[in-house]
């Protein structure tokens, strides 16, 4: 049996195959959550993705006697290079059977191809910003997946070490009781927080105020606030607009909190979704025909899981307990909608300032997550 690996044009209809290999492979599995295949298509054509303006990318696929085996995809991220003065190649989107062959072909393709763009060092799984799924599944195998999060096989981890790759950072993840009110520690730090800064909190009911009141400012404000994180990736005006345009059409608005001071400035954002796990699993990743009504269910009907998507705080207010004002102003919110529990997302597993904002709830940390680094 031969092992043959192959380079995947940046074509909406090899794309397809490329991103439906990665959501095959887990047919029966009860915790993937597979990726809407529109959109994770469309993050792989430079002609769709603003991040090719200063990302260059090349997606292998492997195959076994003609059937597809595996799939990578290697990045090199300049701007992130230049601010770091690495020479650093990405892989992500990776997916491949129990198959070392198979294993050892696609990581070799994208090795090669890093070397030959000049990288000393490859890193992932990695996208092209933090904005797609980064972050390779290390525990938690039992445990049903979000759409902002990876899964993969227990056997992932085993041969990357097989391969010479090595820890560089870990994310672990929280699940988290809703209480049945806000705590009061949470009622009085935001008592104090807005009368000392002058801060409130602001809720929208249309979609186009909030795009046109904080739409860019917002993603200014996650640019500052993950500035200093893992491997960050400052967003451009165009994938600014970008985002805007692809996720402010799937939020719920009352799952949306603002923070803003005297002016109406930007100070804090918290943005949650009810889960589109199920949902996903439903439709397969398939918006059409009817995969659509499975996710308008998830986000307007009975829900008992949320996603916290994200917290962001501009910088000169982090660790003031600010954050405190995000979560009196959602809990009430989220017992109203029925949400039993929440889902934290990626935290890198030193990032102590925002783990000590789950203190108060009933949790447990039932995923982590790891990138690794080898030297080329």
């Amino acid at each position: 049996m031969s092992v043959e690996v192959k380079i995947i044009t940046p074509s909406r209809k090899e794309l397809k195959k490329y991103v439906r290999f990665g959501i095959d492979l887990y047919k029966g599995n009860d915790c993937f959550v597979p990726p809407l295949v529109s959109e994770e298509t469309e993050t792989l054509m430079p002609d769709k993705n603003p991040a090719f303006e200063y990302c260059d990318a090349c997606s292998f696929m492997a195959f076994r006697d003609g059937k597809p085996a595996g799939r990578i995809t290697a990045i090199v991220n300049e701007l992130v290079n230049e601010r770091t003065g690495k020479k650093e190649a990405r892989f992500g989107f990776v997916d491949f059977t129990d198959d070392a062959e198979v294993v050892d072909a696609l990581f070799n393709a994208a090795e090669n191809w890093s070397r030959a763009k000049g990288m000393t060092e490859i890193i992932g799984p990695m996208g092209f910003t933090d904005m797609d799924h980064e972050g390779m599944l290390v525990e938690g195998f039992d445990e049903l997946g979000t759409m902002a999060t990876i899964y993969n096989y227990a056997y992932y981890p085993e041969h990357m070490q097989r391969l010479g790759y090595t820890k560089d950072t870990d994310w672990v993840e929280f699940r988290m009781t809703v209480p049945d009110s806000v705590p009061d520690k949470f009622l009085r730090i935001t008592d104090i927080v807005k009368k000392k800064y002058g801060l409130r909190n602001l809720s929208y009911t249309s979609r186009k105020k909030l795009k046109d009141d904080y739409g860019v400012a917002l993603f200014e404000l996650i640019n500052q606030a993950y500035d200093g994180l893992y491997g960050y990736s400052p967003l451009s005006p165009a994938q600014i607009e970008y985002y805007i345009d692809k996720y402010l059409g799937i939020l719920r608005l009352d799952c949306v909190s603002i923070i803003v001071d005297k002016d109406n400035s930007l100070v804090g954002v918290g943005i949650s979704i009810p889960s589109f796990s199920k949902a996903l699993q439903k439709s397969r990743g398939k918006l059409m025909p009817f995969g659509w009504i499975h996710l308008l269910k998830a986000l307007k009907g009975k829900n008992d899981v949320v996603d916290l998507m994200l917290v962001a705080i501009k910088p000169e207010y982090q660790s003031k307990g600010v954050n405190a004002l995000l979560f009196a102003d959602l809990i009430p919110v989220f017992k109203k909608n029925g949400y039993k529990w929440a889902e934290s997302n990626l935290e890198l597993e030193d990032n102590a300032n925002v783990q000590l904002q789950w203190q108060y709830f009933e949790r447990r940390q039932h995923r982590r997550r790891r990138a690794f680094r080898k030297s080329l």
